[in-house]
């Protein structure tokens, strides 16, 4: 584990930016932070953990809505500086409730909603 460790460039806040794509369709999930002790977590359990910025501590994704991803291969970028996490995607990973975080899309001159909600936010987070 060291090894790729080794080969990551950090921020100055010891964070690099993770996106998640699901394994078996290409489809992009989700973008998100992870340091080093989420990328440990995340190599040693197989389900994903990330670095939250705002609550300033690890986020194992699903613990409070159950959609929980397992990490099927871990990639970095040439540069080291970004990962792609291949995943399997438990239900929608979207805390809005849609399957994927980019679901606004810039059409013309307009900014436009291309994917409903699957599921209401407040049953994800009972």
């Amino acid at each position: 584990m060291n090894a790729l460790l080794d080969k990551l460039t950090f921020d100055a806040n010891g964070l690099i930016p993770a996106i998640a794509q699901q394994h078996d369709t290409g489809e992009v999930l989700m973008m998100a932070w992870m340091n080093r002790d989420s990328i440990e977590e995340t190599l040693k359990t197989g389900q994903v953990c990330y670095w939250s910025r705002s609550r300033q501590k690890l986020w194992r994704k699903g613990e409070s809505s159950g959609q929980q991803q397992r990490l099927v291969e871990l990639r970095l970028d040439c540069d080291g500086d970004t990962l792609l996490l291949l995943v399997d995607q438990k239900g929608v990973a979207c805390h809005t409730g849609r399957r994927n975080c980019f679901f606004l899309a810039w059409r013309g001159e307009d900014l436009v909603e291309i994917a409903a909600p699957l599921v209401d936010p407040a049953q994800l987070y009972k």
